[in-house]
């Protein structure tokens, strides 16, 4: 697709995903730096956590560019793994004695703060819409109200920092934008041309299936539910 828009789409969800994972990185190896494991423990965990997401990144590319993402004659195969891969590694990775000794050294804040870059992806969506390659309800301007989660982020993390919200505050904060996440999942998987669709509004949502948008459903997405996941146990450990 050579419309200007669909390239600066392309581009910005490229950038945004490979900004967010070393961000994310950064956050967890300042974690890991204040705990009392030895120098090899730190290096190795790290390590283990840096070549999951590359060899991630090189299955979810691969996927999409085989054309095999994008082949709804599979589906619901086509997905499957982008959606139940990152969720099976949740359980293991975020539920970790390991990890929430990591979660510990994290200050709340960053976690929440992180978020915001939900926001960039709302802007992205809809720029997609505009270049008529993105069906309205996956916008701002039809069901999406995740904007609302990358808004609050950054207010949120302020609040935390500052102690002026409670624990509880925070759980609720995390649950509703979790409702926010589920909410524009099930649009979207509404929205596929697949026999599960509902949305009969043209263009279906075939552009998720598509490098390097893909990385909308294999990274994103899951980085968005995991940050509020980390987020809760920090609330449960406090």
């Amino acid at each position: 697709m050579d419309n200007p828009l669909y390239l600066t789409a392309q581009a910005g969800f490229g950038l945004l995903t490979i900004g967010c994972l070393v961000l994310f990185i950064l956050q967890i190896k300042r974690g890991v730096a204040l705990t009392a494991w030895e120098s090899p423990d730190k290096k190795n965990f790290i390590k283990r956590i840096i070549i999951s997401l590359v060899v991630w990144a090189c299955f979810v590319s691969a996927w999409s560019l085989s054309g095999s993402m994008s082949d709804f004659g599979l589906f619901p195969f086509n997905m499957m793994p982008v959606i139940v891969v990152p969720l099976i590694v949740a359980v293991f990775f975020l539920s970790s004695r390991k990890m929430g000794e990591v979660l510990r050294h994290i200050p709340p804040a960053n976690i929440i703060r992180l978020q915001s870059f939900r926001f960039v992806v709302e802007v992205l969506l809809w720029i997609l819409f505009v270049a008529d390659a993105l069906p309205v309800q996956m916008t701002f301007e039809g069901r999406n109200f995740d904007i609302l989660a990358g808004f609050s982020a950054p207010v949120i993390a302020v609040l935390v920092a500052k102690g002026n919200i409670s624990r509880s505050g925070v759980v609720i904060w995390n649950l509703l934008c979790l409702g926010l996440l589920l909410n524009i999942v099930i649009t979207a998987i509404l929205s596929l041309p697949s026999p599960w669709r509902v949305f009969m509004n043209e263009p279906a949502n075939y552009v998720v299936t598509y490098f390097p948008i893909s990385w909308l459903p294999g990274f994103l997405v899951p980085l968005a539910y995991y940050l509020h996941f980390m987020s809760l146990r920090q609330m449960r450990q406090r």
